[in-house]
């Protein structure tokens, strides 16, 4: 399907408002949660389940959703997870008790996990196909200024006017993004390739993608260990003020996304060999954290590493799956994809859950090491996938000069 450049460019921008408004709800828990937990009389771990649950809904909304929706017009589609999203955020503006709040977020999480998986293809399908590439960055635009503004905006507002009106805020973005997406995407887009269980299932069995599934959630989850409680952390450890937390949070936002345009470049060549080294960086970023939080600017200093090698790793990973994906399973490119989302946002909740556990017992000075142990198992794995790499590399080389 093909259609003008002028359209497709519309069309374009609604998509990356669509997933302005998703990135933004992913994380903006992650700033509100004091103020969640003050409000609700419970405690900061409690919740910190806002962040775990969302990644959980995620992670079997992406594979699971998009194979049972494959036959659904994609635009169709498209205007009902903007409907779903409305209403789980709605649901999460007006929650008088955690457990409406939790219900409400997993609801927004089941339309970001089906967004992900067709967006980018959406994307992919209204240009020509030498542009197919810059499409897809277009639409993680979006995402990328979500993941800069978003969580300290929301974490202002929430400061300001109270978390309940960081969500309506939301709802009004997505109520926009509905509106675009009525106006400006196409109806006549292709219908998805059928994804099935067997696919998945063929992906999940296959040891070297098993594999690089398992890094994902170690090697990206890790940093959620922090990362969920980074409010508390600044507030009660390093003593930053209230205020001073949305504009840290702004700046840590810049550092992730200056880290995953640069993850983006070194992954090109090689993407195992940087993943390697992009996760030992980070691993030791996590550790040195433990001894540097309750200082200010050493604190901060190791906070903006720690930004910006958290989602350096995510080109690579997305990158490395495609590969081994049409080496081993061909049929099921897009489905790997799914699956490594699903891996991302395991990571998240395992991360978020193991913080909240950690910041109960022992405190939340010791997220940083536990985190960069996670990180750790991620570059052991690394270190076995780039082995395997070479040596399927040298066996090739052989068999050529034979």
């Amino acid at each position: 399907m093909m259609i003008n450049k002028k359209r497709s460019t519309w069309a374009l921008l609604a998509l990356a408002i669509s997933a302005f408004a998703i990135g933004t709800t992913e994380f903006i828990s992650v700033g509100l949660l004091p103020l969640i937990s003050q409000d609700l009389h419970i405690t900061v771990t409690t919740a910190g389940m806002t962040v775990s649950l969302y990644a959980l809904g995620v992670m079997f909304g992406a594979p699971i959703l998009t194979s049972l929706t494959s036959n659904m017009s994609r635009k169709t589609l498209l205007l009902w997870i903007m409907v779903v999203f409305i209403a789980g955020n709605a649901l999460a503006a007006s929650a008088n008790a955690i457990s409406v709040l939790l219900i409400a977020r997993v609801i927004s999480a089941l339309a970001h996990g089906v967004f992900m998986s067709i967006g980018a293809t959406i994307a992919a399908d209204l240009v020509p196909e030498n542009r197919r590439a810059s499409a897809i960055a277009i639409m993680f635009t979006g995402l990328t200024v979500a993941t800069v503004t978003g969580v300290p905006f929301g974490t202002f507002i929430g400061q300001q006017f109270g978390w309940r009106f960081a969500f309506i805020i939301i709802v009004a973005i997505g109520i926009i993004a509905f509106i675009a997406n009525s106006f400006l995407v196409p109806s006549d887009l292709r219908k998805a390739a059928r994804t099935t269980f067997r696919d998945q299932i063929k992906l999940v069995t296959n040891g070297r993608l098993l594999l690089v599934f398992i890094m994902t959630a170690l090697g990206y989850g890790g940093t959620f260990v922090v990362f969920t409680y980074l409010s508390p952390l600044l507030q009660e450890v390093t003593g930053f003020k209230a205020g001073t937390v949305a504009l840290i949070l702004l700046v840590y936002g810049i550092a992730i996304a200056i880290g995953n345009t640069v993850g983006g470049r070194l992954a090109n060549r090689n993407p195992i060999h940087a993943l390697f080294y992009m996760f030992f960086i980070q691993a030791i970023v996590l550790v040195v954290l433990t001894f540097t939080a309750p200082f200010k600017l050493a604190g901060l200093i190791t906070i903006m590493l720690m930004g910006l090698f958290a989602f350096m790793n995510v080109p690579g990973l997305q990158v490395y799956v495609v590969i081994l994906a049409e080496r081993y399973v061909p049929s099921a490119v897009d489905v790997a994809s799914a699956i490594n989302i699903a891996a991302f946002n395991a990571g998240i909740a395992i991360g978020a859950y193991l913080g909240g556990v950690i910041t109960d017992s022992i405190g939340l000075i010791h997220t940083g090491w536990i985190g960069g142990v996670m990180v750790f198992a991620a570059v052991i794995l690394t270190g076995w996938s780039r082995t395997l790499e070479n040596k399927g590399e040298n066996k090739k080389s052989e068999e050529v000069a034979s």
